[in-house]
């Protein structure tokens, strides 16, 4: 007899990860999907109803038929999707008010496949607000050996929402009236090669835009045959910033494996922060709700490791700043208790609340161009208006001892700063001229301890970094 996979050694705390055939097979998806339909059936009776959408890895398609068939012999109806980005399958969740799975490892090589739950209303689902006991109820099937079916098994329809959803966003940004912009988009043979063209472009029947398109791999190949689709790791930029600088192109936009995610280079090929663009798109939402005549409190989250310049640009507009924890289903959380308009991640993720609270990626790259679009300069000088200060990026270090190491760091600078525990260490401290602060934070997954440092000035930012690590790594 098999031994049933362990299923809590990939199912983390926001979404399934794994490497396909060993740890993701046929078998344990469906059951996968049964638990799924088990757990939203309890929002939505027995006539639960369910959306499935996935990416281009080639083990997608199959997953998503299994995890259909899970689903079915657990009494629910199930609207595939197909081929779409992650935000594609929020907006289906959204638009239509279903439970949705995404078939996705995002960035992850192409050995690795998994599944990005939501409620309906595209709302988040982590191993405390539903994940656990989906993993549970998956992890008891696999264990009996079979999926106990319902008297009236479920059915199966397929929605192609592409056009829809390039419409809608096209509704919520409009860049008609911007100058004309040349635009790289290297899509790293991701879904982005689906979703661009669809919205920037004409492939969905939408009215053409004042974007040259420059593609860079948009053919929707799984194995990523050019360069992994994750655009937070410097190598994988370098394309699109020599494309960038040779066709003499204005932006330049990387989208990871999912699309998702969005990265921006200037017209010189340099990287534009993902803490800029979030204090960019903050401004523009604070300044629509507001010209639509909302009144009161206006909420924008950020996280604790965005550049100081997001929280003060959030509260020179007016609003409120509201800092969270790294993470995208605790964060989608905080948008629907919050009741937050829009909230940025340092690792390129928007969530927006015309979105139903879901990140895209698209949406913020949208909010980008539309700002770009309408400034008289390079955007390398619109960046720089929004990166006044000194970063460190995130740095992984090992460590064996995560224990000593924050004894270390607690030593060091508890009589140098106010310290706070939202998600890891986060010191801060300096004069106001020359201010300070790093956050220091476990890996979820791995033996990890990563920091992020920031400071008013550079050599101020240099000397802690160095300290910072000189403390974790001894």
């Amino acid at each position: 007899m098999t031994t049933a996979p362990d299923l809590s050694t990939f199912i983390k705390a926001y979404d399934v990860r794994g490497l396909v055939g060993s740890q993701l097979t046929e078998p344990v998806v469906e059951a996968l999907g049964a638990a799924f339909a088990d757990e939203m059936r309890g929002e939505g009776g027995s006539g639960t109803q369910l959306a499935v959408g996935h990416d281009m890895r080639d083990s997608s398609p199959g997953f998503a038929a299994a995890f259909a068939r899970g689903a079915q012999a657990r009494g629910a109806s199930v609207v595939m999707l197909g081929l779409c980005s992650t935000d594609q399958t929020y907006f289906a969740s959204g638009r239509y008010g279903l439970p949705a799975a995404m078939f996705t490892a995002s960035h992850n090589p192409a050995t690795y496949n998994g599944i990005k739950f939501c409620r309906a209303g595209a709302q988040g689902i982590s191993l405390d607000t539903g994940l656990g006991a989906i993993r549970d109820r998956a992890q008891a099937y696999l264990d009996a050996g079979s999926i106990p079916a319902t008297d009236a098994p479920g059915t199966v329809e397929h929605r192609d929402t592409l056009a829809a959803y390039a419409a809608y966003l096209r509704e919520l940004v409009d860049l008609s009236s911007v100058r004309p912009l040349r635009v790289v988009v290297d899509a790293g043979n991701g879904m982005g090669g689906l979703t661009v063209p669809a919205v920037l472009g004409t492939a969905a029947g939408l009215p053409a835009l004042p974007l040259e398109i420059i593609p860079l791999y948009f053919e929707l190949d799984g194995t990523f045959p050019n360069h992994e689709a994750n655009p937070l790791e410097p190598a994988n930029l370098v394309d699109l910033q020599k494309a960038v600088v040779a066709h003499g192109a204005d932006l330049g936009l990387a989208f990871d494996g999912d699309a998702d995610r969005c990265f921006v280079v200037d017209e010189l090929g340099q990287p534009v922060t993902p803490s800029a663009v979030a204090a960019i798109v903050a401004l523009r939402e604070i300044s629509r709700v507001r010209a639509a005549g909302e009144t009161g409190e206006i909420v924008v989250l950020h996280n604790l490791i965005t550049s100081r310049i997001v929280p003060e640009t959030i509260t020179g507009a007016g609003a409120r700043a509201v800092r969270t924890k790294v993470g995208h289903s605790l964060i989608k959380d905080v948008m629907h208790e919050t009741g937050a308009i829009f909230g940025g991640e340092h690792s390129a993720h928007y969530y927006f609340r015309d979105f139903w609270g879901a990140d895209n990626g698209m949406l913020a790259a949208m909010h980008l161009i539309a700002q770009f679009g309408q400034y008289d300069g390079p955007l390398s000088a619109l960046a720089a208006e929004f990166t006044p200060y000194t970063a460190s990026g995130e740095i992984n270090s090992t460590v064996t001892d995560v224990p000593a190491a924050y004894t270390r760091i607690v030593e060091a600078f508890t009589a140098r700063g106010s310290v706070d525990e939202l998600d890891g260490l986060t010191f801060s401290g300096g004069p106001a001229d020359d201010w300070w602060w790093f956050t220091v934070r476990p890996s979820n997954t791995e033996p990890l301890l990563r920091l992020n440092a920031e400071a008013a000035r550079p050599e101020t930012m240099a000397a802690l970094r160095d300290e910072v690590l000189a403390l974790i790594r001894a």
